[in-house]
Order: structure tokens, then C-alpha cells, then sequence
């Protein structure tokens, strides 16, 4: 059984992972950032020791947490001269594969969440992909996982790519809109709060009817008297503009395709 645990790493997931760990029940042996700071916050906050030189890891836990960025991994795992080891990394597009080399067992443990190191995360609801390279390491993974979560999922490296890049869609891109909305209203001396609820009922809907049954707006209406109006006020701003037409033009072809655009009469055979 998995309880004695050494993080590897001190930003927004490690940090949310590493308090919900210790909130469990976990050992949290170690904590390792490369910058000094960033080690001593984390440890501090999870009562632990903390290191920033690779050389003083502490080696001796049951289980190997990387949760840095993923363009970081390879680079740490060849600072790891013990191979008898067992490690999961927490990302969701790099394959279990990177770790073989590196451990007796290898795994990835991916909750499927944004974190931000200054809101605290309740991992109960939070979907945990896991993978390993064993059937009894994978069972000993579940098990820890089951301990912080109710949702414990084995995804194979193929799937987590997959389920990456749409979370990358529904929540980055998505943030992203946030932004660009926030700034278009910040110009006119308006306040982003004004779309709060607008964004708590959209967030709401779908989580009892699917997106495409739920989409609203003058291109899903293929309304192009409001779409022409709207890039009309986006004409000094080319940026904005672009991506207002690409995105109008990706909701009017999805509704062409299933052929079921408001307004639109169904052909009959």
C-alpha cells in the first residue's frame, strides 16, 4: 500500500495535489521545486522537509510523484539515478513510456482539473486518470487515488492524449474567451461581473443537456444581421475580429451538418 510520498514539484497542481494528500492521510516525505522559494512555501504549507538540488531527494518513499511541467520531466527523470523506484508523473499528454527507464513501475496519476495554487480543490468530484505498467501497480494506484477521489478512471496513454486536448478546448479556450470578453468590456467602462450569471447558467445547462443541444447566439440562430453588426465593431480590432469570424463559421457548419439550424425546414424524402 502506497503512503509514503515525495512530490516533485511546487506549482498549481503539485501544490493542490500535495494539500489534498496530506488532508487524506498521506506521508508527504519531501517536497522538490529548482527554485528554493517555491520548495520552502509548499513544505511549509504540508508541514514537511523540502529540497531544491536533486542530489537530496529523498528516495526512500513509496512512490515518486512528478508533477512539473511536462517539458521538464525528461530532463528530471535523468537527475534520478536510483532506477528501483516507483513513479507516476500527473500529465495529461505525456506517455507513461517517458518513466520506463527511470523505475521498477511506472504509472501517470492525471486529474482532470485546472488548479490554481491560491484556491483550495476538492478532490472528491475530481476525475483521476490512471495508468501503469502493471496490473498489481495499477491496483495500488487505484487504491491511493480512491482515497482523495470518487472518480477513478484507467486511461491508456492514447485516451488521456485525447481527453487533454479536449479539456484544453473546454477550459483554456473557454478562460481564454473570458479574457478577450473582459477586455471588449473593460474599453466600454464596463464590468465583467455584468456576465457572471450569464456564465454560471451556461456552465449550469450543460450539465444537464449536452453542448450542442444547448447552444444559443445569432450563429447558432445563423443570424447574420447581428454577426455582421458585431464585426463591425471588431473592424479595429483584427484579432478579435478573426477569431469572431472563425468561431461563428465553426458553430454555423456544426448546425449545417446535422442540419438542424432554427428556421432551418428539414428536406423530406
Amino acid at each position: 500500500m502506497i503512503q509514503k510520498i515525495t512530490l516533485i514539484g511546487a506549482g498549481n497542481l503539485a501544490t493542490c495535489l500535495g494539500k489534498s494528500l496530506k488532508k487524506n492521510g498521506f506521508d508527504i516525505l519531501q517536497v522538490y521545486s529548482r527554485t528554493k522559494e517555491s520548495a520552502k512555501t509548499l513544505a511549509k504549507n504540508l508541514n514537511t522537509k523540502y529540497t531544491f538540488n536533486t542530489e537530496d531527494l529523498d528516495l526512500s518513499s513509496d512512490i515518486i510523484v512528478i508533477s512539473i511541467k511536462d517539458d521538464a520531466i525528461g530532463g528530471m527523470l535523468k537527475k534520478i539515478k536510483n532506477k528501483n523506484l516507483k513513479i507516476v508523473h500527473t500529465s495529461g499528454s505525456v506517455p507513461m513510456k517517458i518513466l520506463e527507464n527511470n523505475s521498477s513501475c511506472c504509472g501517470v496519476f492525471y486529474p482532470v482539473m485546472t488548479f490554481s495554487k491560491n484556491r483550495d480543490i476538492d478532490f472528491s468530484e475530481i476525475p483521476l486518470c490512471l495508468e501503469a505498467d502493471s496490473d498489481e501497480f495499477l491496483s495500488e494506484l487505484k487504491e491511493m487515488a480512491g482515497r482523495i477521489s470518487s472518480q477513478v478512471l484507467e486511461i491508456n496513454s492514447k485516451e488521456r492524449k485525447i481527453l487533454h486536448m479536449a479539456a484544453v478546448f473546454a477550459n483554456n479556450f473557454v478562460n481564454h474567451f473570458y479574457d478577450i470578453s473582459g477586455n471588449i468590456l473593460k474599453e466600454s467602462g464596463l464590468s465583467f461581473d455584468i456576465l457572471k450569471p450569464l456564465i454560471r447558467e451556461t456552465t449550469s445547462k450543460i450539465m444537464e443537456i449536452h453542448p450542442h443541444d444547448a447552444q444559443t447566439g445569432p450563429a447558432r440562430r445563423c443570424d447574420k444581421i447581428v454577426i455582421n453588426r458585431h464585426l463591425k465593431l471588431l473592424k479595429n480590432n483584427p484579432e478579435q475580429e478573426k477569431i469572431y469570424k472563425f468561431v461563428t463559421d465553426s458553430i454555423i457548419s456544426s448546425y449545417k451538418k446535422t442540419n438542424d439550424t432554427p428556421g432551418r425546414k428539414t428536406k423530406k424524402n
